[in-house]
């Protein structure tokens, strides 16, 4: 009935209804049961739609249980459940991400708490329906001995026990203090099974622990700054039945510090400055000079410059891009003084600002750094296998399904030469640089991939229609493949690696093209730096508030510390001198970005690697300190 006169425009008729159904949730499923945060939801929305001053601090509350009810349940789905499951769920709480972000708009973007508020839905959501596809929780299965391995088994047989309380049909059978009293059990169990199982495993504690702004905060560096782009559609509570709840998509940036509120600043309409960022790296491919300059300042001005305006003296930055912004450089932007950004800021990416509670859980690696270069990639089967490249395509380092893996011979002479930087790394080439292999590596402490990269293609976006932020009862349409894109395929077997014998779909005991969500299953926790000297690596399947679907955050939920990514089809000659360099200065124990910032900055110096095409293809995401001198010359086991 609620739901009725919020469609009629009457919100004061329905704020009532709302409470009482509220009240009804809590009393018969308990304060943190999914349907009262649905619930908590709707009563937000019919506030917010009266637009009273009074109203709209009652429903930042609503919406402030409402996402902890979420956060807690996101927390318990990361570690259970089918991979559908996850996919499901992820898809009817999309919308939060829209809903938060404008809430706080239509209080101002000077409201401190309402900013709170969004940029932690912001951190919660970003990128998570990756960790919800992944691998994650089987992988971390087969890493265990037997004994920790049944503590993982008993965790997830009781967090199934706790999401079949959930379900409204189960509840019907038993009485309500019996429901309460098994919720309340296994929550207890739950919670001593998970402080034993993180007692040896900083891997879990990481996937289990809820996501806070306060946490991201702590583990902010204090000269630095995180800027967490947002691509979001601005929402609307009092739109009428014909009209549509959100507008065409926008982008702000949320600037969070070490201590203090976080600062938003809106960039404006998202068509426009994806159009930029297509310009741009039109720019960039065809290497003309007027062109790129002007395509950089122009790109700079929209999402840079506004920016700039509050951080500063802050040289560092750490940006975590969304949609288009993902990929492109953004050392290579111009600013207003037509210099570029490398020459005045310390840029490191990453997937969401969320993965900086990763950096905390230092382990150990197992193996020395390990190099795949010089791949075998077979001659194909048949003819009709495969469809050959273009000419032009044959000294890049870039393929898909339906190409023919060329030779690369510069990338044996690259693995030789950082063999010599790094005398102990493991080399395997040839018919040797296998799937199979890299998929029985133990933690090597870098790893080194030169090879073709490849990428499939993008899945429109899509948000889910309808009145309110969030919708309970049985007229509420299941997620379905046909009206949801999150449904279609797993985005993580659009991207990948080839490795030997691909294009005969053979290498070793596998096929030779490892997917991203292969990605997912490898042991990197320990890895220090992964660097994909590959074409077209840091780029994937995009879609709105989940960032770039591909080997960037595969490599982030694998346990790698560090991920050097290229994001255009790189020059196999130039790509050699830029990791040489790279290397060289890893090993004077410069930061892990800043020797990238400084090869960069020498390529730019340079007479025939000047153009950025050549020194911004490269990108370094995560962990930017400096690795130990002694440690990257130390044999390991």
């Amino acid at each position: 009935l609620a739901g009725l006169y919020l469609d009629q425009g009457d919100y004061a008729k329905a704020e009532p209804l709302y409470q009482r159904a509220l009240v009804i949730f809590e009393k018969a499923l308990g304060p943190e049961h999914p349907d009262v945060a649905a619930s908590l939801s709707n009563l937000g929305v019919s506030l917010w739609a009266q637009s009273r001053p009074e109203s709209m601090a009652h429903a930042q509350e609503y919406f402030q249980r409402k996402m902890n009810i979420r956060e807690h349940h996101l927390s318990l789905f990361m570690l259970r459940g089918s991979e559908q499951d996850k996919r499901d769920y992820m898809a009817t709480i999309e919308v939060d991400l829209h809903g938060m972000t404008s809430f706080h708009l239509a209080l101002g973007p000077a409201h401190s708490q309402a900013a709170r508020l969004a940029l932690t839905t912001v951190l919660q959501h970003k990128g998570r329906l990756l960790d919800a596809v992944s691998e994650g929780v089987a992988t971390l299965r087969r890493r265990m001995n037997p004994e920790d391995s049944a503590l993982l088994d008993q965790l997830a047989d009781v967090n199934s026990q706790r999401a079949n309380l959930f379900n409204l049909a189960q509840q019907s059978k038993i009485a309500s203090e019996a429901y309460f009293s098994q919720k309340d059990t296994l929550e207890k169990e739950a919670q001593v099974l998970e402080a034993k199982i993180s007692a040896f495993s900083a891997e879990f504690a990481v996937q289990s622990q809820p996501v806070t702004l306060e946490r991201v905060q702590q583990v902010i560096p204090q000269a630095a700054v995180l800027v967490e782009y947002v691509r979001y559609r601005p929402y609307n509570p009092k739109a009428q039945k014909d009209e549509t709840n959100f507008s065409p998509a926008r982008y702000i940036a949320y600037l969070l510090r070490p201590q203090g509120d976080p600062v938003s600043v809106e960039l404006g309409d998202a068509a426009a400055i994806d159009q930029m960022v297509s310009t741009f790296r039109w720019a960039l491919a065809h290497r003309t000079d007027s062109s790129v300059k002007e395509a950089a300042r122009a790109l700079d001005a929209a999402i840079m410059q506004p920016i700039r305006k509050v951080l500063g003296d802050t040289r560092t930055i750490l940006v975590s891009p969304d949609g288009a912004l993902n990929l492109i450089p953004f050392a290579a932007l111009q600013d207003e003084h037509n210099r570029y950004l490398v020459e005045n800021y310390a840029l490191t990416y990453l997937s969401s600002g969320r993965d900086l509670l990763r950096l905390d859980a230092r382990i150990d690696s197992q193996q020395p750094p390990t190099l795949f270069a010089g791949v075998d990639f077979g001659a194909p089967q048949s003819k009709d296998q495969v469809v050959k490249p273009t000419q032009s395509d044959n000294n890049k380092r870039a393929g898909d399904y339906q190409q023919q893996f060329a030779t690369l011979p510069g990338t044996q002479v690259e693995a030789k030469a950082i063999r010599q930087i790094l005398p102990s790394a493991m080399l395997f080439s040839g018919k040797n640089a296998s799937e199979t292999t890299l998929k029985q590596l133990d933690r090597p402490q870098i790893l080194h991939l030169a090879t073709h990269g490849f990428f499939l293609s993008d899945l429109p976006e899509h948000i889910p229609q309808g009145r309110g932020v969030q919708f309970i009862g049985a007229t509420e349409p299941k997620p379905t493949r046909a009206n949801n894109p999150l449904l279609i395929e797993n985005p993580l077997l659009r991207s990948g690696l080839a490795l030997a014998n691909a294009n005969r779909l053979e290498s070793g005991e596998d096929d030779g093209l490892l997917t991203a969500l292969e990605v997912t299953g490898l042991d990197l926790w320990g890895t220090q730096l992964v660097v994909l000297s590959a074409c077209e690596t840091g780029v994937g399947e995009i879609h709105n508030g989940q960032g770039v679907f591909g080997l960037r955050r595969a490599l982030v939920i694998a346990g790698s510390e560090t991920q050097v990514m290229s994001l255009w089809k790189v020059d196999d000659e130039g790509t050699k001198d830029l990791m040489i360099d790279y290397y060289q200065r890893l090993l004077k124990s410069e930061g892990r970005s800043e020797a990238m910032r400084q090869t960069q900055l020498a390529m730019l110096a340079s007479d025939n690697h000047h153009h950025p095409y050549f020194w911004a293809s490269f990108i370094v995401s995560g962990n930017w300190e400096s690795m130990d001198r002694k440690e990257l010359m130390a044999e390991k086991a």
